[in-house]
């Protein structure tokens, strides 16, 4: 008897654990991030809501994380171990996962690049990124191309494939232009409205996130004319030694009046990502974000030599980091999550 009270008693403990975890029930993995912070295991599909990325049962919560400086380039970072040692160990919640559109040989998914292999990258990504209860932003890396229109068939179809693949994973969030630049909001706005229904045809509730001119700083725009779709949030790129007070009064004020925001990108250095390092701008931007509940990933996880990258260029290996493989951007970065470790 005792037994059979003990077996029901696990039961129900159970069956308890799967209904908190809401639509993030249904994920794969093995192992959860008991941490504080918004995993895939506790907050399920994000939403956006009254402006703010949101939690599935409407509660807002921060995205804190990395970006790859390139898929392709940066394959070796796709690793289960080293996305698991970034949850774990350093309270990291989302890895963005670069794509460029535009490039030389394979890197251009657009310009001749290894579209299968491409593709193989995201889904290695997403694997990696579920396995460790990370978010994941499939990020349509716009760049030297400008405008996003300049390859909007080949977008679709891109978009139209993953909605597919990822339909309903609360871990995957879309991106859909990195830094548009050189056009006006009006022709990113077009691209976007042709866009967002290729997604939301396959995947009806994910969340969106549209870039803007002026290489994803131009918030004025797109809060005088903002898209007409639910579960959408506006693109900030920023650089602390580049976009100082006149960006975080913009930033804050936008902000407060409504304007659903995520910096899918920064850096602490220059906007070319060279020196110098500005880590108090970068703090004055940290508080801003986290007063606000603007989530944010920075530029970049990385080993290539450049004062934005989080690793020194000596660094060959792919995960069980020590102090000393870190740059002064790393460490600033592992500092500023142990801060800001709430949801």
């Amino acid at each position: 008897m005792k037994k059979l009270t003990l077996l029901l008693l696990a039961a129900l403990l159970l069956i308890s654990a799967l209904s908190a975890c809401g639509d993030a029930g249904a994920l794969a993995a093995s192992w959860t991030c008991a941490d504080g912070r918004a995993r895939p295991s506790s907050c399920g599909h994000l939403q956006v809501k009254d402006g703010k990325l949101c939690g599935g049962q409407g509660e807002p919560v921060m995205l804190r994380g990395v970006s790859l400086n390139g898929l392709v380039t940066g394959e070796k970072y796709l690793d289960p171990a080293l996305f698991r040692e970034l949850a774990e160990e350093r309270g990291v919640n989302l890895v963005r996962l670069a794509m460029y559109t535009y490039g030389v040989g394979v890197v251009g998914y657009c310009t001749g690049g290894d579209q299968d292999r491409h593709k193989a990258d995201i889904a290695l990504g997403v694997d990696c990124a579920r396995e460790a209860d990370l978010y994941v932003l499939l990020d349509w890396h716009i760049l030297s191309d400008g405008d996003p229109n300049n390859y909007l068939e080949e977008a679709k179809a891109f978009f139209a494939e993953m909605a597919e693949r990822f339909r309903g994973d609360p871990c995957v969030l879309y991106e859909i232009c990195n830094e548009p630049n050189g056009v006006d909001w009006p022709a990113v706005k077009r691209y976007a409205e042709a866009i967002i229904p290729v997604i939301r045809e396959k995947d009806p509730d994910a969340v969106i996130i549209v870039g803007n001119p002026d290489w994803s700083k131009d918030l004025k725009s797109v809060a005088a004319d903002p898209l007409e779709f639910d579960n959408i949030l506006y693109t900030l790129h920023f650089y602390a030694a580049s976009h100082g007070e006149e960006f975080r009064r913009m930033t804050e004020e936008l902000s407060r009046a409504g304007l659903p925001i995520f910096v899918t990108e920064f850096g602490v250095t220059a906007s070319n990502g060279g020196f110098p390092r500005d880590l108090e701008g970068a703090d004055e931007w940290i508080s801003l974000l986290e007063r606000e509940k603007i989530s944010w990933c920075l530029w970049s996880f990385s080993a290539a030599p450049e004062p934005c990258s989080v690793l020194r260029s000596s660094v060959l290996k792919h995960s069980g980091f020590a102090e000393e493989d870190f740059t002064d951007t790393g460490l600033w970065l592992w500092d500023t999550l142990e801060q800001h470790g709430g949801r």
